[in-house]
């Protein structure tokens, strides 16, 4: 059970990881959206384009990249929605039961089912042609537009990080199951904090 909850220390710390840079992709994207906006109407008082199409696009790409990965980070902190009338008032154990078989039943096939019906579509959008050589990328279809391509990717990545993230949670209902209650609030403790596990 140690060697399964280092393992989840170790995803939980990457998602932690890649949560601290969502945050500077915040930033970017409302630098980038501030820039959009003024440089609109400041062109169009001065008549200049001051902006383009491949800024607007990477506006919603940030954002897109924001929403994708954020999906493992809301996992591991349990900040998706829920709907807790009952399920508040149930002890840990019952909390852990019924989130184990969920993750299990639900969410990981899910997280599977999207990779596999993601993976040849991102192909396809990287150059993949049917005879199995490579062609060009998908690019956007408007003026100054950016590659397609990097931006379905995401898509993926997302799917592999939150069935990550989800044999995290697993793994961790699964030890409160089984009584190490006090283990698996180190593991949280421990991934927190980003020390390592004795």
């Amino acid at each position: 059970m140690h060697a399964l909850l280092r393992l989840s220390s170790i995803i939980d710390r990457a998602i932690e990881k890649i949560g601290g840079i969502l945050n500077w992709i915040v930033i970017l994207t409302i630098a980038v959206g501030f820039y959009n906006v003024v440089a609109r109407y400041i062109g169009r008082f001065i008549g200049l384009k001051l902006s383009s199409n491949g800024l607007i696009e990477l506006q919603w790409y940030l954002f897109s990249i924001i929403f994708c990965l954020g999906f493992a980070y809301i996992l591991k902190h349990g900040a998706n929605v829920r709907v807790d009338f009952l399920y508040a008032n149930w002890s840990e154990k019952q909390r852990s039961l019924v989130d184990f078989i969920g993750t299990i039943l639900f969410l990981i096939p899910f997280c599977a089912i999207g990779i596999w019906a993601t993976f040849n579509p991102i192909l396809l959008s990287w150059g993949l042609l049917p005879d199995g050589t490579w062609g060009t990328w998908e690019v956007s279809s408007d003026a100054d537009g950016l590659p397609r391509a990097p931006i379905k990717t995401m898509i993926l990545v997302a799917f592999l990080l939150l069935l990550l993230q989800s044999i995290s949670q697993a793994i961790k209902y699964f030890a409160i199951l089984m009584g190490y209650t006090q283990v698996a609030q180190v593991v949280e403790a421990e991934t927190e904090k980003n020390l390592p596990i004795e």
